[in-house]
């Protein structure tokens, strides 16, 4: 039992946690603002691999490896993950806003099959899976008992700097108020002159560029992408963002941490475990405390 909670397993548990915590993230807000479960969000995470797969080959012959090529590609996959976010919104969820809840959750499983199957179809794509490029050499270091490269404190950091700025821009600025507004009230919103829409927009592109950045993250640290990569971290940051408080910024933050140092004990102790084991968490929250560890009871209006 040692060697499953060592300072290494530890480590590698944070690394995937901050993954899961940019899709939980994207997830989380979302729901908060307009209560949908975008079950396409995963695939988000995919066209932000991809699309840092393709800005690697178009910076690279110019700039070469490095931090200022590596930064370069993680803002295209933001902006790849933004884009395809708010094309989703303005199409496939926009016109069934104020329809069923039902008919939004089938279009998201909807969209979410449209990405993976049309970037499969892509010739220049494929299904087939392909190797992401080194954005950046890759060193190792000894830390005590374990060893901790520079892709880890890369994702760590990055994730880190996203989720202080989120955290900044909810809680300190005009459009933060504005989203925590249309949050609690959509329609008293509108009568304090706030543009809703552009609201729930703009919280699909930061949540796409969130799943964007850990798109690139993801292959930058597991360096083999696919287009139906984005289905069980989907799913994974899903339950994470459930196990903290599904609609709780910091709860979708707490709840994957918890969902990478679970996967990653579980993993060390037997693959197929590790697998399965974020299923097994949602099956113990929804029955233990179904809000979630940070998330409140809301009373229904009538």
């Amino acid at each position: 039992m040692g060697s499953i909670f060592s300072l290494q397993q530890i480590i590698n548990g944070l690394q995937l946690g901050a993954i899961y915590a940019l899709i939980a993230l994207g997830y989380t807000m979302v729901y908060g603002i307009v209560r949908l479960i975008n079950f396409a969000h995963g695939d988000f995470f995919m066209v932000g691999a991809f699309a840092a797969y393709g800005a690697f080959f178009l910076f690279h012959a110019f700039l070469g490896q490095g931090g200022p090529m590596a930064f370069l590609v993680l803002i295209v996959a933001m902006l790849a993950g933004a884009a395809i976010a708010m094309l989703s919104n303005q199409f496939a969820y926009k016109p069934l806003r104020y329809k069923p809840k039902l008919s939004s959750l089938v279009t998201a499983i909807g969209v979410s099959m449209l990405l993976e199957y049309l970037f499969s179809a892509l010739p220049v794509i494929g299904p087939s899976p392909r190797g992401f490029p080194e954005l950046v050499h890759k060193q190792v270091y000894r830390f005590a008992a374990a060893e901790i490269s520079n892709y880890v404190i890369i994702d760590l950091a990055v994730a880190a700097v996203l989720m202080l700025g989120l955290t900044f821009l909810i809680m300190k600025t005009p459009l933060g108020r504005a989203m925590r507004a249309v949050s609690q009230d959509k329609d008293a919103s509108k009568l304090m002159g706030i543009n809703v829409e552009m609201v729930i927009g703009f919280t699909f592109a930061v949540g796409g560029a969130f799943a964007g950045a850990a798109g690139l993250l993801a292959g930058l640290t597991y360096p083999r992408i696919q287009p139906y990569m984005g289905i069980l971290p989907g799913l994974k940051a899903f339950i994470a963002a459930v196990l903290g408080g599904i609609g709780n910024v910091p709860g979708a933050m707490l709840g994957a941490f918890i969902m990478g140092l679970a996967e990653t004990f579980a993993t060390a102790y037997n693959s197929l475990l590790g697998e399965g084991i974020a299923f097994v968490i949602l099956i113990v929250v929804l029955l233990i405390r179904p809000t979630g560890l940070l998330g409140e009871k809301i009373a229904d209006k009538i």
